[in-house]
């Protein structure tokens, strides 16, 4: 049973209503559920690095998770704010940008693009947008899990719409590896940012803490009464284990690891809720075949919207041409 498994990955872990931040310059008691004891030698998910504290290391390896507050300036955010809404407002070229749009705003025209798109995704190349994912303050973080030679490899602008009473805004509990055709997933890390404060009302993330002591789940479309986003996949079995929420200010970076169980709420206010991100990967992974595993099925979802863009790749492909490297060499990926 899957609540089965989480209890057994979870062990000891104490489980807040809200995680604790961990601030970046100190190294006190690391607080919900973490652990600020350990040696060098028990480290398995983040590597020798003078950058991360013995106590938020050791809150990485026990939870999957890590929030560093104010990392990025407000007026970045501001200027990628701007940059979003001349984007799905077709001001400005969107390149080989996708543009998800909501369910819940399927069919609608002749309204704002800020109402319609609901994501936009594989921005690495965009000249504002992709400031993000080069940030030196967050290649320093994310060099503690990925080492020197990182790619950025998935980049995306969440816009979560107000939700209308069809509950359709959540984003299903998931784990971001279920989505990636490369290795080692300790090697992995995501770096998301609120670009406003992010709270239970407008949609915040939830995390399974411990769970990315885990493994990859077999993920499918939940049978959501309203309809469920495209691609929008999910893991069945774990509604009932205790999550933490993830309560933002602007400009707060949360890193977390790609078997980490999370998802975010219904955005129950009249706004629109943003957060950008980015998924690194040391650059000497590997790609792998994902023909015959659980992630299959994503592969081939995403392989059959390439073709509609008239780009016939295969999966490795695909990611291979929506990464690049932000710092160190170019290795294997």
């Amino acid at each position: 049973m899957a609540q089965d498994r989480v209890k057994v990955i979870l062990g000891h872990l104490r489980h807040p209503t809200h995680a604790a931040i961990i601030p970046h310059q100190t190294s006190g008691s690391v607080g919900a559920g973490g652990s600020s004891s350990g040696s060098v030698g028990e480290f398995t998910y983040t590597l020798d690095n003078p950058h991360l504290t013995q106590a938020q290391r050791a809150f990485y390896e026990e939870n999957g998770f890590l929030v560093i507050p104010n990392l990025v300036a407000h007026d970045e955010i501001d200027q990628w704010r701007e940059r979003f809404l001349d984007i799905v407002d077709n001001r400005v070229e969107s390149g080989g940008m996708t543009k998800m749009k909501d369910i819940a705003l399927k069919g609608l025209a002749g309204i704002p693009g800020e109402q319609i798109v609901n994501k936009i995704q594989d921005f690495v190349w965009d000249d504002i947008l992709s400031q993000h994912c080069q940030l030196p303050q967050v290649l320093d973080y994310v060099e503690c899990f990925t080492g020197p030679n990182i790619m950025a490899m998935h980049t995306m602008l969440i816009n979560k719409p107000p939700d209308p009473g069809t509950r359709t805004s959540r984003h299903p509990m998931h784990q971001d590896l279920h989505y990636f055709p490369f290795r080692p997933a300790n090697r992995i890390v995501c770096a998301w940012t609120a670009m406003e404060k992010i709270n239970e009302n407008n949609g915040c993330l939830f995390v399974v803490p411990g769970s990315h002591k885990g493994v990859l789940e077999q993920h499918e479309y939940p049978e959501w009464e309203n309809g469920v986003n495209k691609m929008y996949h999910g893991v069945r079995g774990f509604d009932d284990v205790p999550k933490s929420l993830l309560s933002m200010e602007k400009g707060d970076t949360v890193f977390f690891h790609p078997i980490l169980l999370h998802g975010s709420g219904a955005n129950r206010t009249k706004h629109f809720r943003k957060a950008i991100s980015c998924h690194y990967s040391a650059s000497d992974s590997h790609y792998i075949d994902v023909k015959g595993t659980t992630q299959e099925n994503i592969a081939k979802e995403v392989e059959e919207l390439a073709k509609k863009r008239n780009a016939d790749l295969d999966f490795k492909d695909i990611w291979k041409f929506r990464s690049r490297l932000v710092r160190g060499r170019e290795i294997s990926l």
